[in-house]
């Protein structure tokens, strides 16, 4: 019997890892054949996912002992946390372990967005062009960043951004006055103070209903002109079509986002996003990087592993 189902990309040594005391599947494909996965929960006693494979409750439903769904990553919106208490099933994400990955992410993104579109100039210079004047961008040195959320992530980004002489503002509402982070960061009670004073934000908040679209044309439109916005939290809190509509108006001077409502693009996403001036979009692989693969597999791997033998599941048991 099979029992750890892999159904997304994972480090091969800690799959290798698993193997050594489990009976492991490892199919990236059944991401997208939820008919076979189904089947093949039956026996199994722990399911490890990243944020294509939606674990409902119809689907936790086809696998009557699991144990631990591990999540390689740590958005957990495509899994029904109260389903999974209600069948006493742990859920595991890799907390921390692909934040450096984001950070950085973050970091140039802020970089190439403030120089404009000197980074995408190749094609024009083979061709025999020589656009010089009109890739004259802007520093991030001396500009205000706005963190929206201010957890580990985000903590990570204030540090690395203070490096290149950037002034750190953020927004958190779980985060009490007296919380040493302020000692560093602008704090700002509401976002609707944080957004003016914002030469670009960054988000850092899970999907929930009261963040859903918390990036919409009225709080887009409280940003400065000419302002940036980074999403590497989850494509529901930006409301795309605002934003497309604030770029290409000019009102915005850029926007990098690596999370979508939809992912992936349907055809209405594509066709709003075409030809939108200094916007960058990547396929929700900011948290994701050769060092960030191995520490985040490796840590859901042991984490898993422990929860199975907590629960005395093993090999012989199962």
């Amino acid at each position: 019997m099979t029992d750890i189902i892999i159904t997304e990309f994972m480090d091969d040594d800690a799959v290798d890892r698993l193997r050594e005391t489990y009976d492991v599947r490892y199919d990236p494909a059944l991401v997208d054949d939820r008919k076979t996965l189904a089947v093949l929960l039956g026996q199994a006693t722990a399911l490890i996912v990243r944020n294509r494979t939606v674990v409902d409750d119809a689907l936790l439903a086809a696998g009557p002992d699991l144990r631990v769904v591990g999540r390689l990553g740590v958005g957990l919106d495509n899994i029904d946390l109260a389903a999974c208490d209600a069948r006493s099933i742990a859920v595991i994400p890799a907390t921390g372990a692909n934040a450096v990955s984001v950070a950085e992410y973050v970091v140039a993104s802020l970089l190439v967005l403030r120089r404009g579109g000197v980074f995408h100039a190749t094609d024009r210079l083979v061709a025999g062009g020589w656009p010089r004047q009109e890739l004259v961008g802007h520093e991030v040195a001396g500009m205000r960043l706005g963190l929206i959320g201010m957890g580990g992530i985000a903590r990570l980004v204030a540090e690395r951004v203070r490096a290149l002489g950037v002034t750190v503002a953020a927004y958190d509402p779980f985060l009490t006055a007296d919380n040493f982070i302020w000692e560093e960061v602008e704090r700002h009670e509401q976002l609707a103070d944080l957004l003016p004073v914002s030469d670009a934000v960054s988000l850092h908040v899970p999907l929930t209903p009261e963040t859903h679209h918390l990036l919409d044309a009225a709080t887009l439109a409280l940003l400065p002109r000419g302002a940036l916005v980074v999403n590497t939290a989850r494509g529901g809190v930006v409301d795309e079509a605002a934003l497309v509509d604030a770029l290409t108006e000019g009102r915005l001077g850029g926007a990098a986002l690596d999370t979508f409502e939809h992912e992936p693009l349907d055809d209405a996403s594509m066709a709003r996003f075409a030809d939108v001036a200094n916007l960058l979009l990547t396929p929700h692989v900011a948290g994701v990087t050769v060092e960030s693969n191995v520490a985040v597999s490796a840590l859901v791997a042991d984490r898993v592993r422990e929860v199975l033998v907590l629960t005395d599941v093993s090999p012989e048991t199962a």
